[in-house]
């Protein structure tokens, strides 16, 4: 039942990579949604669950919260090594943005989605009615995510087939993380502990990279309401599966 229920995560998956696709003559719209709903993913999804399983202290802070920000200092210092290098060898200002970056936030999105999957898995092992819900979550916000992880790919100057292979391997992984559940279990405080690096890792590049791209050449109040619309999509889909 679990891995049959994760293949609505799937087609939500690649419904989201499919419209980020699709209105390419609206880039700056795409990257401020973009943004919201990273956003509201990190701050309204990731980080509560991270703190509830990750549980313990470190010198009196939460450990999913300490993971939380080298996650976000770790992305920031790969990207700036990446940038130097290229610089380095003679890249223009404006190619800066390192193709590896895009990808290696896409495998972090792809190891989210395998999570989401594992959830959905573990939730049925309880009761049916615990794994519904988790499920109506998981599919619910896997249109966002495939939309972030195509955007992602792509903005960072990857070729369209890259993307769209990072996309299917996001739309797979919860089918194979739901699968998974049936021969191995993950302990919850690694899992708590995960959700907060990637967090982390993906706070960076909403408020660092995406964000600051959607406004380049279009510093329009569209773009906002945008930005604004994703996060509180979030919150409506936080809110509904609760």
């Amino acid at each position: 039942m679990a891995v049959f229920v994760a293949l609505g995560a799937f087609l939500m998956t690649l419904a989201g990579g499919w419209t980020a696709q699709r209105v390419t003559d609206r880039r700056h719209l795409v990257l401020g949604l973009a943004g919201g709903l990273m956003l509201g993913v990190v701050g309204l999804d990731l980080l509560p669950e991270a703190l509830e399983a990750a549980g313990t202290e470190v010198f009196g802070v939460p450990a999913a919260l300490l993971l939380f920000v080298a996650g976000f200092l770790l992305a920031h210092l790969v990207e700036r090594l990446l940038a130097a290098r290229q610089a380095a060898h003679g890249a223009e200002e404006t190619a800066l943005r390192a193709p590896e970056v895009g990808l290696t936030a896409a495998a972090a999105m792809v190891g989210h989605s395998a999570m989401d999957g594992v959830a959905i898995g573990a939730a049925f092992q309880v009761d049916g009615g615990m794994g519904a819900a988790v499920a109506l979550a998981v599919i619910a916000h896997d249109f966002a995510d495939g939309f972030n992880t195509y955007t992602i790919t792509s903005l960072y100057g990857n070729a369209r087939r890259k993307a769209q292979a990072m996309l299917v391997a996001d739309a797979a992984a919860p089918v194979v993380g739901a699968a998974s559940t049936s021969f191995v279990s993950i302990p919850e405080q690694v899992l708590g502990g995960y959700l907060g690096f990637f967090g982390g890792a993906l706070l960076y590049l909403a408020a660092a990279e995406i964000l600051p791209e959607a406004h380049h050449e279009h510093p329009a109040r569209s773009t906002v309401l945008c930005t604004i619309a994703g996060a509180a999509f979030i919150w409506l889909v936080v809110g509904l599966a609760s």
